[in-house]
């Protein structure tokens, strides 16, 4: 493999602005929002779905490993280039194409950015209803790979339950529709199949996505209490009592202590946990449907339950949750998330687990989560520029993971498998059960071109690539203004 033919082929495919190969310029995207990296030979910025199938095609030629990338706000490593090769980033894949009220429908681009389906859709009184944290950054693209959630997905479930349609590059360049904006295709559900396969069955360029009708009335209730275990006995109740709000979201006072003192949005200080919930539906009702919600919290020994009066003093309690990520650097330099799911009535016991694994570590761990569906995100607290603390904090995940399968539960919610918990795939899967996936990923993607060594337990194969590009990784830049010359017979690293 030539380094130089490569660079030349995707040069008269991109242009000189669509395509990456120095040193300094891959730095940027040698990581997402996990804590792995992996820097790619090259990176392109494709604008049409005939640009992918080219960049595929001439990956397969040279025998490249490919990875496609939206934001970057992944958080399980799922667009790191950890094999190196080709990266393809949708963000300039950028369009909505329609927006259809008549039938609830949007169809888009993969780089659009998640809220912007919801701005576009709002004047016809419409929105597409999962909202990960990140939703002001991640594109759908991403959100199709991981299937993304978000707080509201308790009522109105995660990506797939919204994506109709998909046109999909696969893994040989050729390109394909699966789904569409009818409600209901016959055949299999290949749409359901590549929504959460997280790249590794195909190249999203086009989604047909559900729009729902904008809620009539919301009411935005904070409920305070002096322990976790009271806010979470009043999650179970509120859910056994029938009524399924529009989001339950908790923080624990680790996790308070950092968002007010980034954000101020009126958290109490010394609490031990709050529950963030939203009620939403038909004005008629909603306030007394709210005031028993208050009256279940209550129950539970809440000390204050407060709503909110006015759309702006919901937006500054909301702004505490989107930000919560963000407000952690108030506490530590990095953070180290997981996202394991336990059964509700489970959640005491676990999150008491959680905070004995961070003593035993001497890790600090801060709570944020969507209560209502127990999908579980403890934040390691550390400094990533310390090797050891950076260990201590891997192995305190995966212990954390291991608590919440014992638990009944499951490795992730939302955020995917990637490289983070791809060797902790058989804490939940029999040999049989992944032997029957890979068959799947098999048939898609027979050579492994496409997003290799992800999902699934790494072998040493995956190891060893991965274990000579750290060693390069750790080699002074090299700066060049110029492509090389045609004649120069550089060889790709992979």
């Amino acid at each position: 493999m030539k380094r130089a033919r490569v660079l030349q082929e995707l040069l008269e495919i991109f242009g000189p602005r669509g395509v990456l190969w120095e040193d300094h310029h891959l730095l940027l995207y040698e990581y997402d929002a996990s804590i792995d990296k992996g820097r790619p030979d090259f990176v392109v910025f494709p604008t049409a779905t005939e640009q992918v199938a080219a960049a595929v095609r001439i990956a397969n030629r040279y025998g490249l490993p490919i990875v496609v990338r939206g934001a970057g706000t992944g958080l399980s490593g799922g667009a790191v280039a950890d094999q190196g090769g080709l990266m393809i980033v949708t963000t300039r894949m950028r369009r909505i194409l329609e927006i259809d009220p008549v039938n609830l429908r949007a169809v888009v681009q993969p780089g659009v950015v998640n809220i912007a389906v919801s701005q576009a859709a709002a004047a016809h009184g419409l929105y597409y209803a999962p909202d990960p944290s990140s939703q002001k950054a991640c594109t759908i693209g991403g959100n199709i790979a991981e299937n993304s959630g978000g707080p509201h997905c308790l009522a109105y479930g995660v990506t797939t339950n919204h994506v109709l349609g998909l046109e999909v590059v696969l893994p040989d360049g050729e390109v394909i529709e699966v789904g569409g904006a009818a409600c209901d295709w016959p055949g299999y559900d290949l749409t359901g199949l590549i929504v959460g396969s997280e790249g590794t069955l195909g190249i999203v360029t086009k989604a047909v996505l559900r729009l729902m009708p904008v809620p009539e009335a919301v009411v935005t209730l904070l409920a305070v209490f002096d322990t976790v275990d009271q806010a979470s006995e009043a999650v179970s109740a509120i859910i056994a009592d029938g009524t399924i709000p529009g989001a339950i979201e908790m923080m624990d006072h680790t996790a308070i202590q950092a968002v007010e003192s980034a954000k101020r949005c009126g958290y109490p200080m010394d609490a031990g946990a709050v529950l963030l919930i939203d009620v939403e539906g038909l004005p008629e009702g909603l306030e007394e449907l709210a005031r028993h919600i208050a009256r279940l919290c209550e129950h539970f020994d809440a000390r204050e339950v407060r709503i909110a009066t006015d759309p702006a003093e919901r937006e500054r309690l909301w702004s505490g949750r989107k930000g919560a990520f963000g407000a952690m650097g108030r506490l530590a330099p990095s953070y180290y998330v997981q996202d394991g799911v336990v059964p509700r009535d489970q959640l005491p016991r676990v999150l008491r687990r959680i905070q004995e694994i961070g003593q035993r570590y001497g890790l600090t761990i801060a709570n944020v989560f969507h209560a209502g569906d127990g999908n579980l995100h403890p934040l390691i607290l550390f400094d990533e520029r310390d090797p050891e603390l950076t260990r201590r904090a891997v192995e305190a995940g995966a212990e954390i993971i291991r608590a919440c399968v014992e638990a009944g539960g499951t490795l992730t919610g939302e955020h995917g498998v990637g490289l983070e918990k791809r060797d902790l795939m058989p804490l939940l899967f029999s040999p049989a059960d992944l032997e029957a996936m890979a068959r799947i990923k098999a048939a898609f993607n027979p050579e492994n071109r496409l997003n290799p060594c992800k999902m699934f337990p790494s072998t040493k194969m995956c190891l060893e690539t991965w274990s000579r590009r750290k060693a390069r990784m750790t080699e002074p830049v090299r700066y060049r203004a110029a492509p090389p010359p045609a004649e120069m017979e550089e060889e790709l690293w992979i």
